[in-house]
């Protein structure tokens, strides 16, 4: 099979930390247990990663309005950000998403519409939406900003950390991964995404050599349940990542209970990469991204 072709590189991911930089929180590594350490992008601004892609996709696009769908925490960064710019933002989710997670956006002052259906009928309906209002339209993950912004997290990683020889990355849209696989171009780390097995859209799209899309999933995950790997994210993965593993929510909601535990107030997706690292198992120098800690006060998501 020929290589695809990346219209971005690791200079993009570079660039996107520069223009970020004032922006965000660099986040520490945390010792894990032997020879596996976290992440900590649930202590990110906005309680998880995903205000890295929406802070480069923002400042690197001129906006009046913008437009997303999500199932929670890129609506609330999106919504953080658009407040201290003087964006209004409109956030579409399925229903299903988490309604904590919604009360949370509408908070920060942004709309929420809700619509039936999965991850695919609210995507159509951000970009109709965006369409008849002449918005701009910030997918959470299929986006070059926003997939070059998230490859900060690993270029972090890789810079107080260079020794790292596998780096476990939770998968749902596919922006983290991709944007995991940018930075890690010229570097010797593994890198591996994790599913969960109830939506392995990027496992089977892989297979498959071309994006399929899935029925809606039920997991515990609720930022994972994206059905067909994004345009930007899949030739990118394609090209670089070295392995997909797959963690049912027994296994999400071990890890979670563990890491939470220990005092990382992760929720399930944050867990996901942790849970994948358990299964798979790891040896030294091996890092698990907490992609987010956005939960109520009970620990739901």
């Amino acid at each position: 099979m020929t290589a695809p072709t990346l219209r971005l590189g690791r200079a993009d991911v570079r660039a996107a930390a520069e223009r970020i930089a004032d922006h965000i929180r660099p986040t520490p590594l945390l010792p894990c247990q032997p020879g596996l350490r976290l992440k900590a992008e649930h202590q990110q601004r906005g309680g998880s990663f995903k205000f890295r892609g929406a802070a480069n996709a923002l400042l690197g696009t001129p906006a009046t309005a913008v437009v997303t769908g999500s199932s929670g925490n890129h609506g609330i960064a999106v919504a953080t950000l658009g407040a201290r710019l003087g964006i209004p933002v409109t956030v579409v989710m399925a229903e299903a998403a988490s309604q904590a997670k919604a009360a949370k956006i509408r908070d920060l002052g942004a709309t929420v519409v809700a619509v039936p259906g999965g991850v695919a009928a609210r995507e159509r309906h951000a970009r109709d939406l965006a369409a008849r209002t002449g918005a701009f339209l910030l997918p959470s993950s299929d986006h070059d900003l926003v997939v070059a912004g998230a490859g900060t997290v690993t270029l972090e990683i890789l810079t107080d950390a260079p020794d790292t020889a596998a780096l476990f990355v939770p998968t749902g849209g596919g922006g983290l991964l991709a944007g995991a696989c940018l930075a890690a171009l010229d570097h010797p780390v593994r890198v591996i995404g994790v599913e969960p097995a109830a939506c392995r859209r990027y496992a089977r799209s892989l297979a498959a050599g071309h994006p399929v899309e899935l029925p809606p999933p039920d997991t515990v995950a609720d930022g994972l349940r994206g059905q067909r790997p994004g345009e930007v994210p899949f030739p990118i993965i394609q090209h670089r990542v070295d392995d997909l593993v797959a963690v049912s929510d027994e296994d999400i909601n071990h890890a979670l209970d563990l890491l939470r535990r220990n005092g990382v107030n992760a929720e399930p997706s944050g867990a996901v990469a942790f849970a994948g690292a358990l299964r798979a198992g790891w040896h030294a120098d091996t890092v698990a991204i907490v992609s987010g800690g956005n939960t109520t006060p009970k620990g739901l998501p």
